[in-house]
């Protein structure tokens, strides 16, 4: 379904085509992985972004190579977004020795330090602090880097929240605080486990600067993020941004969501921001055959991972102690 853009194209078109290869790559990942799922060919337990890759897709346009970012359980798209390898990222998924961490992370504990991809985490809310300690190092090491911390709503709910955000704004640290506003913390809408179901208004407290933003309008998070990494090179402190976005899967892959109507599934279908950006770009000049052939493309590149990743080994289960002890000192 085609929908308006909330943001009008201000953008040069190649990089609103980078923009939108992001994004779509993004999508065809994720619901690749859930076919794969359902297909009973991918192991374990997945947690898909489906709806949220307008926020991976504009944070990280914002950020350079050396910058860091933690995410979350459902943080597939962040690290593509960051500049993770997805025929890496699809073999961590499936458990194989080619993955991004030889399978031993799977798909809620996949990091990659060469692109500053600190990690993704299982527990809600665990990789806010890992990102103030980046954003510390950051400050120290005096290079100009930032640290970015991906979140959900049900996180704002855990101490370890306010206490970052406090410690961040004390300290003046170079940290982007990214609430993923989807409405809900697992099966839960945010009207029952908060007090104040807008974000902004817990942090504003602290004196940190929020901002609260359209999360399915890529150009509206892109504008965000660029302000607020700036903010931090500057020396000026943490931000907090609010995205409002939607999730269209349930909590996980399998959940059967009764807990939402169709009506509203039907509307966060409506806010697509895959679909939005693609129409921004034609009112920017683009024409459908480059966008059809993106689209293409990406396609081709996620069903020729699978197929390589689906020969590659297994993790070797001889080898799981390998770099968690010091040569020489394994039990």
């Amino acid at each position: 379904m085609t929908t308006t853009p909330t943001t009008a194209p201000t953008i040069a078109v190649d990089q609103g085509l980078k923009l939108y290869r992001s994004m779509f790559r993004i999508r065809r990942f994720e619901t690749t992985a859930g076919e794969l799922f359902a297909g009973g060919r991918l192991p374990g337990f997945i947690h898909l972004s489906l709806g949220q890759e307008a926020v991976a897709t504009g944070v990280c346009s914002a950020l350079d190579d050396h910058d860091t970012v933690s995410t979350t359980h459902r943080g597939h798209g962040h690290c593509l977004a960051k500049g993770g390898d997805l025929q890496q990222m699809m073999a961590e998924l499936y458990g194989k020795e080619g993955g991004v961490t030889r399978g031993r992370a799977g798909s809620m504990h996949a990091s990659d330090s060469s692109v500053g991809i600190l990690g993704a985490n299982g527990i809600v809310g665990g990789g806010i602090p890992m990102a103030v300690g980046s954003a510390l190092a950051a400050q120290l090491d005096g290079k100009g880097r930032v640290s970015v911390a991906f979140f959900g709503d049900g996180a704002v709910g855990e101490g370890v929240f306010t206490e970052s955000v406090n410690l961040a704004t004390l300290w003046k640290l170079p940290m982007i605080f990214v609430c993923e506003n989807n409405g809900y913390a697992e099966l839960t809408p945010t009207t029952v486990h908060l007090a104040n179901t807008r974000i902004i208004e817990l942090a504003r407290p602290y004196g940190i600067a929020v901002e609260a933003v359209d999360g399915n309008d890529v150009l509206a998070v892109l504008a965000a993020a660029t302000r607020a990494v700036a903010r931090g090179r500057r020396g000026e402190g943490p931000t907090l941004l609010e995205m409002d976005t939607t999730r269209w899967q349930g909590h996980f892959e399998g959940d059967p969501q009764r807990y939402r109507s169709k009506e509203e599934l039907r509307a966060m279908i409506d806010r697509d921001p895959v679909a939005t950006w693609r129409t921004g770009l034609i009112e920017l000049g683009v024409n459908e055959e480059s966008l059809d052939a993106i689209e293409a493309e990406v396609a081709a590149e996620v069903q020729a991972a699978v197929q390589v990743v689906e020969q590659m080994a297994p993790s070797r289960a001889d080898e799981l102690l390998r770099d968690v002890y010091p040569e020489g000192n394994r039990a």
